[in-house]
């Protein structure tokens, strides 16, 4: 065992390296229009209405995306699914970048959308699959991990291009906007993505559901060498027979408001995640920080240090998700991000109006600026990451890929919502905005609390029981 576990480790944290690299795609393409959107506005001559629309129509493709992204792993398998992906996050980079007028641009912001939808269905779905129990927390982090680097790249590139150009709207490269080129940029990683994505072997319990045993009992022998593998296949088929017992094949139907418990958690972890306002700071931090007393100049790099902050507090969750638990991690970042929030709703509720914006007196610039940064961390140790190894492991075998759809797709919706709502709620009040934001961190807390029972150390196979039937789940001590 001692000779074959770190050969073992090794292989399945490059195959689970390589499956997040769709998570470095969606951080990536959601991220990047931050330092275009000043330039296309004015280029195109766009009201603040349609502007707004254009930065948040990818997150429709991202919700039709990641719904449909469940039926065609089930159908074809998670490996075909993930090309698809990496063509379109490759087709949305050509088109936005080379983009004649705002609606071609909304149409190629669309397809990259449904290129992010897949990948946050797909990556956690088969780093779940193809991890072992003991191991399957902190490998399933690193899709967190890879969209919070995605997100980094993609303002670090825009503070590159601007930079070197003069300004975002001037010329650079072969005639073309700088602007442009931060969507270009984005071909790259979705060429490497598809490459990756060519070479990885199919997830095992995929084959399951498709009678390929013998391929998975030779994928099993390769990753698990020190596990029981026939225990680990029984333990999938009986988990997809009972499964079938239950319900149609792969079904999502049930009693409550028609849908199963079980993915109405999903749907309500993946909500409470966008709720919070983590969005806000990424997408409109300019207006964040400008009230703060920051120059609008510093906004892009102060936006590049913030997502460095939350690749770094990312590894923390890594570390501590398999030994302190999902469940206390959750509830630890609930209570640091209402605390922040309702910080930050009680600095701004000391503004004094200049020049038709708010500006934030001494202390509560500074107060401000630390809560925020606290928000950041709070969520990117926990929430962040921590929904994505939930979503991965808690629906059954027969309906994983699916549900997970759903989840993700409740998360997008979600996430278009806070994005086109803040404008006008913090033109009304960044008190109230800020505080609603607490409101619902607070919400989150006591949902956990009730809802989410522990899962760290169990396999997939008894964590869905866990969460299907209490009564019948294994006890932790």
């Amino acid at each position: 065992m001692s000779e074959t576990a770190p050969k073992t480790n090794r292989k399945v944290i490059g195959l689970a390296l390589a499956g997040a690299v769709g998570g470095f795609l969606f951080g990536f393409d959601s991220s990047v229009v931050n330092g275009a959107v000043d330039p296309i506005q004015q280029q195109f001559d766009l009201s603040q209405s349609l502007t707004g629309f254009a930065v948040a129509s990818a997150l429709i493709g991202c919700a039709v995306g990641a719904y449909g992204a469940g039926r065609i792993a089930d159908r074809w398998g998670r490996i075909p699914t993930m090309l698809v992906g990496a063509v379109l996050f490759f087709v949305s980079a050509l088109g936005c970048g080379l983009a004649f007028g705002v609606w071609d641009l909304i149409l190629w912001r669309l397809v990259g959308g449904l290129g992010i939808g897949i990948a946050s269905v797909i990556a956690p779905a088969y780093i779940a699959e193809i991890s072992p129990r003991h191991m399957r927390g902190r490998l399933a982090s690193l899709q967190q991990l890879a969209i919070t680097v995605g997100i980094f790249v993609a303002l670090l590139s825009d503070a590159l291009f601007a930079t070197a150009a003069g300004s975002a709207a001037s010329e650079f490269w072969l005639g073309l906007e700088a602007w442009r080129w931060m969507f270009l940029a984005g071909a790259l990683p979705a060429a490497i993505y598809g490459l990756i994505a060519w070479r990885l072997p199919e997830s095992p319990r995929y084959l399951i559901l498709k009678d390929r045993d013998d391929e998975v009992r030779t994928l099993f022998s390769r990753l698990w060498p020190g596990e029981d593998v026939e225990r680990a296949i029984r333990d999938m088929r009986e988990s997809i027979e009972t499964d079938k017992l239950a319900s149609e094949k792969g079904a999502l139907r049930g009693p409550r408001f028609g849908l199963k418990p079980i993915v109405w958690i999903g749907i309500i972890l993946s909500v409470f995640q966008q709720f919070v306002g983590i969005n806000v700071i990424f997408y409109y931090s300019t207006t964040l920080w400008r009230s703060v007393g920051f120059a609008e100049s510093s906004s892009l790099t102060i936006s590049v240090i913030t997502s460095v902050t939350n690749i770094a507090v990312t590894f923390v969750a890594i570390a501590l998700v398999d030994r302190v638990g999902r469940r206390p991690i959750l509830l630890v970042g609930s209570l640091g991000m209402m605390v922040s929030l309702a910080t930050m709703s009680l600095a701004f509720s000391q503004a004094n109006e200049v020049d038709g914006a708010p500006s934030l007196p001494a202390p509560w610039g500074p107060i401000a600026l630390v809560a925020a940064n606290v928000f950041v961390i709070s969520f990117g140790a926990s929430w962040g990451p921590v929904v994505w190894v939930l979503l991965g492991e808690i629906f059954p075998n027969r309906i994983r890929a699916r549900a997970l759809g759903v989840a993700a797709a409740a998360q997008w919706i979600a996430n278009f919502t806070v994005t086109v709502t803040f404008p006008p709620l913090a033109e009304f009040s960044l008190v109230f905005t800020y505080g609603l934001y607490a409101f619902f961190a607070a919400l989150s807390f006591i949902f956990v609390l009730r809802k989410i029972p522990e899962t760290n150390g169990m396999s997939l196979e008894q964590a869905n029981t866990l969460f299907v039937d209490k009564k019948k789940a294994p006890k932790k001590n």
